[in-house]
């Protein structure tokens, strides 16, 4: 677990890299800021459209060697868009279909590497796993933004492309040397929470596209999931988005500078750390606790839009990141630990594409939301929406609680 980690550090560094100099590099190659918009939603769309197909393959085949393919097929995308950008032959059609290629090798590799580390310890640390996986991912995000422009000033874009490409492979070599907690086959430990699966686990020899069809009955069949689908996607397009929301609302509402931004950029970051620090402590987490969660930071996103200065900001977002990061690590805890094991890609798999459908939604619909009614009001807004969303939701479950059970129906549970 510490050489999975270790190597996780340094490939979420090399992403956080690339990804800061993309935009970058779009508008090198183009001179067309739309352009660095398409770039990002070509190489999310795959998810979007093979998210569940993905799963099924995460499923079917030993994760040691899917996420070793995909590690080095990554890490080659990235080396060869280096090679392009160093020799000057990078045109636009060529970028594009790359970083599709790179959504496509995505839907596979997400799922692979999120279930391959908790195949590495036992059933009980899976939770403790995936917070420090959260971790990994936010102290990445931290090293990677900052030698992002080191990096480019010293040797252009390029050497972006080519440290992470090389994190690809540093992963790649790092996977035939890790032990699986259970060697006999790690993918038949029970789950952490042992809930009865509402549909049959399809059949060993079924085509991945069954597969994927039944990854999808699955998922609908289970009401805790589609539960926190539900508040996920609501608190995902009407909340969240703060690099967008109060990129907006510190130097525009609060006359702030860049400088002023990005204290609060740093403490969302470090906010984030220790929400997953936390997350970790939480053995099993419950979908109730993850809406509570979100419930929590969705008024504190209320206070934030209220903000009278940058020093009550401050105040506001540092508690918001915490319960971000706590009810996001305590739901992939959830998304991961509840399906029987030889579902869990493809419940993953569908995640990937709901998630990619709100991430592709929520910017747009936000920058309208602000257009129309302000940032503040777009924060506030957006608050009471999630708030209210969830509070609908818990009325609905406790009148279906209190709903008399009819005889003949009571009989058919019973039996």
């Amino acid at each position: 677990m510490r050489w999975w980690t270790g190597a996780n550090l340094v490939s979420s560094a090399g992403t956080w890299m690339q990804m800061t100099v993309q935009n970058l590099l779009v508008l090198q190659v183009t001179g067309s800021p739309a352009f660095a918009g398409v770039s990002l939603a070509v190489q999310a769309a795959p998810g979007l459209l093979l998210g569940v197909l993905g799963g099924a393959v995460v499923d079917r085949w030993p994760r040691k060697t899917v996420v070793t393919v995909s590690q080095v097929a990554l890490g080659s995308v990235a080396v060869a868009t280096a090679v392009l950008i160093a020799v000057d032959a990078l045109s636009l059609p060529v970028l594009l279909g790359l970083a599709a290629v790179t959504g496509i090798i995505s839907t596979i590799d997400g799922p692979a590497t999120s279930l391959l580390g908790n195949d590495l310890v036992p059933v009980d640390d899976v939770p403790s796993a995936i917070g420090l996986g959260s971790v990994t991912h936010s102290a990445g995000r931290l090293v990677g933004v900052g030698l992002a422009g080191g990096a480019v000033a010293l040797a252009g874009p390029a050497a972006a492309y080519l440290v992470n490409g090389g994190s690809f492979l540093l992963v790649a070599a790092v996977v035939p040397f890790l032990r699986l907690y259970q060697q006999a086959g790690a993918d038949d430990a029970p789950p952490a929470r042992s809930v009865a699966a509402p549909a049959a686990l399809p059949a060993k020899n079924a085509k991945p596209r069954s597969e994927a069809a039944e990854g999808v009955r699955f998922f609908l069949g289970r009401p805790r999931l589609v539960a926190l689908l539900i508040v996920s996607a609501v608190s995902s397009t009407f909340g969240r988005n703060y690099t967008l929301t109060l990129t907006v609302l510190v130097t525009g509402a609060l006359a702030g500078s860049a400088q002023d931004f990005a204290a609060v950029s740093t403490v969302l970051a470090v906010g984030g750390i220790l929400g997953a620090f936390l997350a970790g402590r939480l053995r099993r987490p419950s979908v109730r606790l993850v809406v509570l969660l979100v419930a929590v930071g969705a008024t504190l996103q209320v206070v934030a839009g209220l903000s009278p200065t940058l020093a009550v900001l401050l105040v506001v977002v540092a508690p918001m990141a915490i319960v971000e990061s706590l009810s996001d690590t305590a739901g992939a805890t959830v998304l991961q630990t509840d399906p029987p094991a030889a579902m869990r890609g493809r419940v993953l798999g569908v995640w990937r594409s709901a998630s990619t459908a709100w991430a592709l939604a929520g910017p747009p619909l936000l920058g309208l939301l602000m257009e129309l009614i302000g940032v503040r009001g777009a924060l506030v807004a957006g608050g009471f929406v999630v708030v209210l969303t969830i509070g609908a939701g818990m009325l609905r479950h406790r009148l279906a609680r209190a709903r008399p059970v009819p005889a003949d129906e009571g009989l058919a549970l019973a039996a």
